[in-house]
């Protein structure tokens, strides 16, 4: 079992170029539209985003699947989450692939040694009432943010259809602040991939670098030249073979 967790402001049809290559070689995905984007899991209330709410979903998910341990892929808030999986769950995954966001801690030690704090401005401005989303409704802003960092433009055009329904992803930001969202968290000790794209506009090369300082079980970090930060819809043939070759290796 696989379960693939999609980031901001995507959905699950960001793994629709990865999952064939594994369903391929044998392995069941489960790539669900996250907390927030599935039109029939949209709380209002930010405290129902915190890490607790949504680690929860993920492990209801497998248990109504039958997995009792899974391999877990995700990518931009998805990898965050599948950090925190890994982290805090060890006895319950077997592998772990993120893709574009390092170990959290990692992104916190490069706020203070690059330029990290000010590519990820965006999250205090994510923080106010009703603003972002009145701004995000304004007609093609999304899909022009989404188009200049990188994003293919039929990818672009189906997130940015989502602009008039947006705190529910606003919310997995604006949850940050509750202590419940987990705190610090220790080193993962399960196989571990990392993957960011050189060209990255919200991640930088010391957080990126950095990452493998937080993982205390085997770990391969792939930077990808001339990949941006969207790497499961921009080279989804190489992330599917990146994540094979981990999961493979778990065997």
């Amino acid at each position: 079992m696989v379960i693939l967790l999609h980031g901001f402001p995507e959905d699950r049809h960001s793994w629709a170029g990865v999952t064939p290559a594994l369903n391929a070689a044998g392995y069941r995905t489960l790539a669900p539209d996250q907390r927030g984007y599935s039109p029939g899991a949209q709380p209002r209330r930010r405290r129902e985003y915190t890490m607790e709410h949504l680690t929860g979903d993920v492990f209801a998910l497998a248990d109504a699947a039958g997995a009792d341990r899974f391999h877990v892929v995700g990518h931009d808030w998805g990898a965050n989450l599948a950090w925190h999986l890994a982290a805090r769950h060890a006895e319950r995954i077997r592998s772990l692939t993120a893709l574009s966001v390092p170990h959290p801690q990692a992104v916190q030690r490069a706020f203070w040694r690059s330029t990290q704090a000010l590519r990820l401005y965006y999250m205090l401005f994510f923080q106010l009432p009703a603003v972002p989303e009145w701004l995000l409704r304004r007609p093609g802003l999304m899909r022009r943010s989404l188009v200049s960092s990188g994003l293919d433009t039929e990818s672009a055009d189906r997130y940015a259809a989502r602009a008039g329904a947006m705190t529910g992803p606003l919310n997995w930001y604006r949850a940050l602040p509750y202590p419940a969202h987990g705190g610090k968290m220790p080193k993962v000790t399960v196989p571990t991939l990392f993957v960011w794209g050189e060209r990255d506009r919200f991640v930088t090369p010391t957080a990126a670098a950095g990452c493998g300082a937080w993982v205390g079980g085997p770990f391969t970090y792939h930077p990808l030249p001339g990949v941006s930060h969207w790497i499961p819809e921009e080279v989804p043939a190489r992330t599917a073979g990146l994540v094979l070759e981990l999961l493979q290796s778990c065997r």
